[in-house]
């Protein structure tokens, strides 16, 4: 597996600055769900690293680089800003409430084998008016994170997990498995906050490319 160091970072950024001309053609809201918090510590890889803080540090490099190359333009809400346990009926009640255009649940891996590795992304395995679009989605971010950071594509899986199904009628809706804390690579790799912050470049320019895609269909 690649190691994203400051010159991936860097190229990232550049590819990012290429795309950011375009203009979304309307206020675009998206919901991030950092798995688990508080008690619920998810996953428990080597050295002890938990799942939960993990995703949490994602979605905060979403929301600070949405801030400086979006400016914003794109409304990211998180489900839990610290180290909380938030139900998985009031993560799904968010993105109700606000009328979400996306809702991406953030969670790590782990298996018993140590060689298991990959990212794998999850939408609802039910039918529904975004079912497709899900799909669209989560391949879109395998994509990208093997494209951009050489994470091995899992695929694109169908569960009936709760967050998945109580969205699954609100709007495109994916689960993503960002890879495997017992997986010594990708450990460390996940430990190293430059990494982190390249995963979440990644995530946001494919949310990008993602709404500029859909949003164009109706122009």
């Amino acid at each position: 597996m690649k190691t994203a160091k400051n010159v991936i970072f860097l190229l990232l950024v550049l590819q990012f600055c290429s795309i950011f001309g375009q203009s979304l053609s309307e206020r675009t809201i998206v919901v991030i769900d950092p798995g688990h918090g508080g008690m619920d510590s998810g996953a428990l890889g080597i050295n002890g690293m938990k799942e939960k803080d993990i995703v949490l540090q994602v979605a905060y490099e979403m929301v600070n680089l949405n801030e400086v190359f979006f400016n914003d333009k794109v409304d990211i809400y998180l489900t839990r800003y610290r180290d909380t346990l938030v139900s998985l009926s009031d993560r799904a009640k968010l993105a109700k409430g606000l009328k979400a255009d996306l809702f991406i649940s953030l969670h790590c891996n782990r298996s018993i084998n140590p060689n298991a590795s990959g990212v794998e992304v999850y939408a609802y395995q039910g039918k529904t008016p975004f079912s497709n679009t899900s799909v669209w989605l989560g391949y879109g971010l395998q994509k990208e994170l093997n494209g951009k950071l050489g994470f091995k594509s899992r695929g694109v899986k169908f569960a009936d997990f709760q967050v998945l199904r109580e969205t699954a009628g609100v709007c495109p809706a994916v689960l993503v498995e960002l890879g495997f804390l017992s997986n010594s690579d990708e450990f460390g790799y996940l430990e190293d906050q430059g990494n982190i912050r390249a995963m979440a470049l990644a995530i946001l320019m494919e949310l990008y490319n993602y709404i500029n895609a859909a949003f164009s269909k109706y122009l």
